[in-house]
């Protein structure tokens, strides 16, 4: 038996589902998806000053709607939502924290205001995250998270990965029930 290495493991995780259940997924989303609102009072990601949520962040032509702390219950997310998340909360605030990317969060964000131009983002920072976990080797993988990660800044960057996999599978999954969703009740409806 050789010795196993955790690093491409993690990465493999990852990719696998990205490379065979998730992105091919995500190909030909249209704006109509993107801002597509399933249930009434939905957070989106919105030209600026059209929406009403208690916080409206982003720097760009459009913002993403959320409340600090988020409501009981919190109301139902789009695609664009989602996206904006994944982009910003899961990926691109944790490639600056550890990767080397410029400096983000939800408030400095320029979200996209297409689907196209949102898969772009994703495509991004995915690619900065997988090359980032593949620079950690085996030994950056032990190594606490640091203070980026707030009460988890003590737990190794490996227990990071899998949480960011987690999230990933998690949400992009849900992003593509709601294709699912669009699709099916917009045949209906024709």
């Amino acid at each position: 038996m050789t010795d196993q290495t955790w690093n491409p493991l993690l990465r493999d995780q990852i990719d696998w589902h990205w490379t065979h259940q998730l992105r091919d997924r995500l190909d030909g989303l249209t704006d109509d998806e993107y801002f597509y609102e399933p249930a009434p009072g939905c957070w989106n990601v919105r030209p600026r000053g059209t929406g009403d949520a208690p916080v409206q962040a982003g720097t760009g032509a459009v913002t993403v709607d959320f409340a600090m702390p988020p409501p009981e219950p919190a109301p139902f997310t789009t695609i664009a939502w989602r996206l904006a998340h994944v982009i910003v909360g899961v990926l691109a605030m944790r490639n600056a924290s550890h990767f080397g990317r410029t400096p983000t969060d939800y408030w400095s964000f320029e979200y996209a205001e297409t689907a196209d131009a949102a898969l772009a983002q994703l495509d991004a920072e995915y690619a900065t995250w997988l090359a980032g976990v593949e620079s950690l080797g085996e030994a950056g993988l032990a190594r606490p998270c640091g203070p980026a990660e707030g009460p988890y800044a003590e737990h190794s960057m490996g227990a990071l990965v899998l949480h960011i996999n987690r999230e990933l599978i998690h949400h992009l999954s849900e992003i593509c029930l709601l294709r699912d969703l669009y699709l099916h009740t917009r045949r209906e409806a024709s």
